[in-house]
């Protein structure tokens, strides 16, 4: 019998059938959606380590977060390069390793040393998108203009604000905060409106607004809940200090486990609990403000998203959410993250939206870091990637959150003048301080999480041992 189908009938039934086909295949990947000028929402918090809700954390309160990690891929093993502010954000904004960089402590500008490289905003801004941040996204006082199109940091109105704690000193040390503000807990009224971060999440929503048609790369960065922990009263009413659990290695003060390195543990806090023990009820209390903090930082990132979401905007921008490095809550003794290279000083949130992306509302447990999050942005939005850059897209890990990754995670850090690096594998994480000299740990991740251990020294795994020890030659040789 002859076809009697006209062949406009074959042609347009071979073109459905192929794009059926496409549609149906990895070719259709979220990558392909580079054409249409994906926005970036990109939310940075400080010192806010896993302690979420959706990474375990028990008794914290995070719906918003919670929310965005059900719609996105939650990434469970992201790690920071360094766990200090400026030394973390400098390495995740220009996609290089602190060695690299020579950024380690919170007072050198990467400009100063490296004026010609291009910044993560910076690569967006000359690609054609509207790059402003509000808040704190470079460290501080070390803002870098050339970076952006607009700067538009948010204030807080004249007569509101926090007043300075009785006796706090008069004139800081550059890049050290004033112990006698830091190391104490404020409670606000209402809903926060005497902090600045109340208002930058009123000027990210004003910027979306303004810059809807895109594209943009917005940054909304929030200062909590970093030291001092601060929140609305009624945030603090949502913890009971009497249900907190301490950790199973707290002590009064930085103490060094037996089978330790000295060099693993710093004798003195940094911001909390500075030159004074803490007590189990007195750490209680910090817990449960450090949390308050967080939960009001999960509040006001809500009114963001609520935002994008009003605006219609969320089809259409990758939203980026992290928290700078992680946190010592009394682990070891210790409280804040200066100069650790434990798991809690390390491990950071990490939680990537991309619309249309199959691995949406999956955790990832591959091993990822800092340095990943340019060229992984650079290249879901079709920007060519610099030169230089250190990291690996994990891009198709948001296609296939357990799709194949080779690549560890490493984090530096300096403690009582010794030079520590840190290998993190799915399994382990190894440290050595000064290269070995002054000492290593060694944990096993699936049987300690709280590193309480350290095997090292024990013959059955100086094969492990061996295999990360010659993976810290990855990192790059400081310059």
């Amino acid at each position: 019998m002859k076809n009697h189908r006209p062949r406009w009938f074959t042609r347009t039934f071979a073109f459905c059938l192929l794009n059926t086909v496409l549609l149906n295949t990895e070719y259709f990947s979220p990558p392909a959606r580079a054409a249409e000028k994906l926005n970036v929402l990109f939310i940075a918090t400080d010192d806010w380590r896993t302690e979420i809700a959706c990474y375990g954390a028990k008794g914290m309160l995070s719906p918003t977060v919670d929310k965005l990690a059900a719609s996105g891929v939650k990434f469970d093993r992201a790690y920071c390069q360094f766990p200090l502010c400026n030394p973390s954000r400098t390495s995740l904004l220009n996609g290089r390793f602190p060695t690299t960089t020579g950024v380690m402590e919170n007072t050198t500008h990467v400009r100063t040393a490296h004026p010609d490289w291009v910044t993560l905003p910076e690569h967006f801004k000359n690609s054609g998108y509207y790059a402003v941040k509000t808040g704190k996204i470079f460290h501080g006082s070390l803002e870098d203009a050339k970076s952006w199109s607009e700067i538009a940091d948010a204030k807080v109105p004249a007569g509101r604000g926090i007043k300075p704690a009785p006796g706090a000193a008069k004139k800081q040390v550059k890049g050290k905060q004033d112990p006698a503000q830091s190391d104490r807990i404020i409670v606000l009224d209402g809903d926060g409106e005497d902090h600045v971060d109340y208002y930058t999440a009123l000027r990210g929503i004003e910027l979306l607004e303004k810059h809807k048609d895109g594209p943009f790369f917005i940054a909304v960065g929030f200062l909590k809940p970093h030291s001092p922990p601060t929140a609305p009263k009624k945030f603090f009413d949502l913890f009971d200090p009497a249900k907190i659990e301490l950790p199973p290695d707290f002590a009064p003060r930085p103490t060094v486990p037996p089978g330790f390195p000295e060099a693993s543990v710093p004798k003195r806090n940094g911001d909390l609990f500075v030159g004074r023990d803490a007590t189990p009820e007195a750490a209680r209390e910090m817990i449960r403000a450090y949390r308050a903090s967080a939960a009001w930082t999960d509040w006001n990132i809500s009114r963001v998203l609520a935002a994008l979401d009003r605006l219609k905007l969320a089809d259409k921008t990758i939203v980026v959410f992290f928290g700078d490095h992680g946190y010592h809550l009394g682990e070891k003794g210790k409280w804040s993250k200066h100069n650790s290279n434990f798991e809690v000083s390390a491990h950071v949130p990490l939680i990537v939206r991309l619309p249309g992306a199959a691995g949406n509302g999956k955790p990832c447990p591959r091993t990822v870091s800092f340095v990943d999050v340019y060229p992984t942005l650079a290249e879901l939005c079709g920007l060519a990637r610099p030169d230089g850059l250190e990291g690996h897209s994990f891009a198709a890990l948001l296609r296939d959150p357990n799709a194949q990754w080779d690549h560890p995670a490493f984090t530096v850090a300096k403690n009582a003048g010794f030079f520590g690096k840190s290998v993190r594998t799915e399994r382990w994480r190894y440290t050595e301080w000064d290269d070995g000299k002054n000492g290593a740990v060694l944990f096993d991740h699936d049987a300690d999480q709280h590193e309480m251990a350290n095997l090292a020294a024990d013959p059955k795994h100086a094969e492990t041992l061996a295999q990360l020890k010659a993976m810290l030659k990855q990192i790059p040789a400081a310059k």
